[in-house]
């Protein structure tokens, strides 16, 4: 690590009075082996411990590695157990501060240590998917002849936001949500230990399963909310955190829910599918998971626009005009009251009889056009109105279904390269059952056969 006089004074000033750090960064593990969860990653031989100087280096040296997990999962926590365990020049950079400048300066110092001490750079960038592709670009020579070895930290997939030459140079460690388990132990190791609570306050039961609730798998988030529970309690001079003291003081637990990241598309996917598979409960939690996260509403109320004809269709010809008029409702009124038709839609869909029949006939149409399928439009369906066209033997021998005895005349629609082909095939659920009758006795009439009338 290369503090500035800045930081060295807050770091001296945090280790005369520890409490004048919040308790999550008190509570960070020092080294490997005090690191709760992820222990996938901590293997012997693994990138990490090798960062930290367990194993071979040389020509099998550390790879530069990419931490992709959730809030509160210790990807930065890892970065610094490195940065304390680490007998390397140690530098960090945020993307949300930092920029090209910046990180070349960086790229500069670490060839100038590497040649003038032979010390080796290991660079931490937290939120790597916040800088641009040619921020991440003017990464790629120092990584690739190991000027740096980099530590990259991400919330996003980096599939989408990372540049693919620079993970291609990179080991991808993907970090997993803590279970219960862990954050317990988190929980009492801070209640008790001296640079933590110090024993000052007890935690019940009761308590301490609401924290793992409001804690959903993040570190930070459990050791935030004990921290501030235990400041009310001896605020009111109790030795007790109690329920009551819990939920006054933490109001809900933060939505895991990333409007701009792969999180808004997960939760999206899985309100859909929720709705495809008719679980209404399950459509609706995820439905909250995005109101309360502050999804656009206009947003939500277009996938169910989508829902509705994709996995719907004529099986309820009535869903996707339920769906329009939640969109237009959803434009006009805005949240909170939106959350109401919002709900009133899908659980609509949600209970809906479900047909893919339109999805699937017009991907099997679209299918046959790219696979050269198509054919002139036969001469009798072609435009008749301008002067010449009879000529040319257009619209000629085209019979008005209106002049016909049921209405549909027995000719040929489609080019001959489709002749015949059946592309709706509709089920026999909910009201497309009436259409699946239909379908064949049109089809028996378009090809001349008078008992299917």
């Amino acid at each position: 690590m290369e503090p500035d006089l800045f930081t060295a004074a807050a770091e001296e000033r945090q280790e005369k009075d520890p409490t004048s750090s919040p308790l999550a960064v008190r509570m960070r593990p020092r080294t490997l082996d005090e690191v709760v969860g992820q222990q996938h990653l901590l293997k012997p031989g693994s990138p990490l411990r090798r960062l930290v100087g367990d194993g071979a280096g040389g020509p099998a040296g550390a790879s530069s590695v990419i931490l992709w997990g959730p809030p509160g999962t210790g990807k930065t926590t890892l970065a610094y157990v490195v940065s304390k365990a680490t007998n390397k020049r140690f530098v960090e950079l945020s993307a949300i501060t930092a920029g090209v400048k910046e990180v070349r300066a960086v790229i500069d110092g670490a060839r100038r240590a590497s040649g003038g001490f032979g010390t080796e750079t290991v660079l931490f960038l937290d939120e790597i998917h916040r800088f641009s592709k040619a921020q991440q670009d003017s990464l790629l020579p120092a990584v690739e002849n190991r000027w740096v070895t980099l530590i990259a930290a991400t919330t996003e997939n980096p599939y989408f936001s990372v540049i693919s030459p620079l993970l291609s140079r990179s080991l991808l460690l993907t970090l997993e949500s803590l279970t219960d388990e862990d954050i317990r132990g988190l929980l009492r190791r801070a209640l008790t230990e001296e640079r933590g609570l110090g024993g000052a306050v007890t935690l019940p039961e009761d308590a301490e399963a609401h924290l793992l609730r409001i804690a959903g798998g993040d570190a930070r988030r459990a050791l935030t909310a004990l921290e501030a529970a235990a400041g009310a309690a001896l605020a009111k001079a109790e030795q007790e955190i109690t329920l009551a003291t819990v939920e006054e003081t933490v109001d809900r637990a933060a939505v895991k829910y990333d409007r701009d990241g792969d999180q808004h598309y997960d939760v999206a996917s899985a309100l859909i599918k929720s709705i495809r598979g008719s679980d209404v409960d399950a459509a609706l939690h995820y439905l909250a998971r995005m109101i309360e996260a502050g999804e656009d509403p206009r947003f939500i109320a277009r996938r169910l626009m989508i829902s509705a004809s994709e996995d719907i269709g004529l099986a309820d010809p009535t869903a996707l005009p339920l769906a329009v008029a939640a969109a237009q409702a959803v434009a006009m009124i805005g949240f909170p009251e939106a959350a109401l038709t919002l709900s009133h839609a899908t659980i609509a869909l949600a209970l809906a009889p479900k047909s893919n029949a339109a999805t699937t006939a017009i991907s099997a149409a679209r299918a046959d056009l790219r696979a050269g399928l198509a054919g002139p439009v036969p001469p009798h369906l072609r435009d008749g109105h301008y002067k010449g066209a009879a000529k040319l033997g257009h619209a000629q021998d085209y019979v008005y279904p209106h002049d016909v005895p049921g209405g549909i005349a027995a000719q040929q629609y489609a080019p001959d390269a489709v002749h015949g082909k059946r592309y709706y095939e509709p089920t026999r659920y909910g009201a497309e059952a009436r259409y699946a009758d239909v379908v064949e006795k049109v089809r028996a009439r378009l090809r001349g056969e008078e008992s299917g009338g």
